[in-house]
């Protein structure tokens, strides 16, 4: 059978993302959403999911491009060396963040500490948080792969994304650029550690991500692809619903227009898939039934 999970990241990001989050999940076609902890409009997005027991709401993990849940003191190595005591941010950009990771300059204790305090503070708007994944995807990296899921653990939370994208997804994905391809291709080399992990600190998982590859760039037509192309098992669609306007604009997003194609892109293909025999699913699902993509 073929299942499948419809996830918006960026939840709380700004209110046009939470409206079109919110819309997506009424219309039928979203069945998850990953919510970030401190954004400006996270209490808003919290109280609304709240109201629509079909949305599973999980944590969108943010360590780089934002601002900390944790004191600057306890998390040290997460904070850019350029920031200010008084307004502590994160590493602006994933390659600073990459290089630094990689040089061991951030301690993955720091990491669980800050994943921790995200999750928990979720958890203390009354979100049952069904998942946890990253912005930017950094737990594709063993060194924010294992305080995740250690944090993920100690917060009760049994799921996390499978970041990594199967290659009949890649191939059935038109509009990416070479560069884009390589880099996705060369991240797969964690994958096989990554699913030892999570089978070994007994934390569900999926059969992978499709939507990766096709960031900013998934349209109706590439969505059509990639849910005709889809086989056997239990994926997950990555994506990045919202509206753009003034509020988005000044997040500082790269995502903008896009993230309106790929709202209707949802409308338009997602229930001709669920006629074709695609079940909807969400991390809920997978945690209380063993599904083929658990570990």
């Amino acid at each position: 059978m073929k299942r499948l999970i419809i996830n918006a990241d960026d939840f709380g990001l700004t209110a046009g993302v939470n409206r079109a989050v919110l819309e997506l999940a009424r219309a039928g076609v979203l069945t998850s959403a990953t919510l970030m902890a401190k954004a400006s409009d996270t209490a808003e997005a919290a109280e609304a999911a709240l109201r629509r027991p079909n949305l599973a709401v999980g944590c969108h993990v943010v360590l780089v491009d934002g601002t900390p849940v944790s004191a600057p003191d306890a998390i040290p190595t997460l904070i850019d060396p350029g920031s200010s005591r008084e307004n502590p941010r994160f590493r602006s950009t994933l390659n600073a963040f990459i290089s630094d990771l990689l040089r061991g300059r951030i301690r993955e204790a720091d990491i669980e500490t800050e994943a921790v305090a995200q999750i928990r503070r979720l958890q203390q708007l009354d979100i049952a948080v069904s998942h946890v994944d990253t912005h930017k995807h950094t737990h594709a990296f063993p060194r924010v792969l294992r305080p995740l899921l250690r944090a993920a653990v100690l917060r009760h939370v049994a799921c996390i994304r499978n970041p990594f994208e199967p290659e009949w997804s890649v191939a059935a994905t038109g509009s990416a650029s070479l560069l884009r391809r390589l880099q996705v291709r060369a991240l797969q080399t964690q994958r096989r550690y990554f699913l030892a992990a999570a089978e070994h600190i007994g934390v569900f998982t999926t059969g992978g991500s499709i939507g990766v590859l096709a960031t900013g760039t998934l349209d109706s037509s590439t969505l059509r692809r990639l849910l005709a192309a889809m086989p056997e098992g239990t994926w997950e669609l990555v994506c990045h619903p919202g509206y753009a306007d003034d509020a988005l604009r000044a997040a500082g997003t790269r995502l903008l227009v896009s993230r309106e194609v790929e709202r209707q892109a949802l409308l338009d293909t997602v229930p001709e898939a669920a006629r074709d025999n695609v079940a909807l699913i969400h991390y809920g699902n997978l945690k209380a039934t063993s599904f083929l993509g658990v570990m």
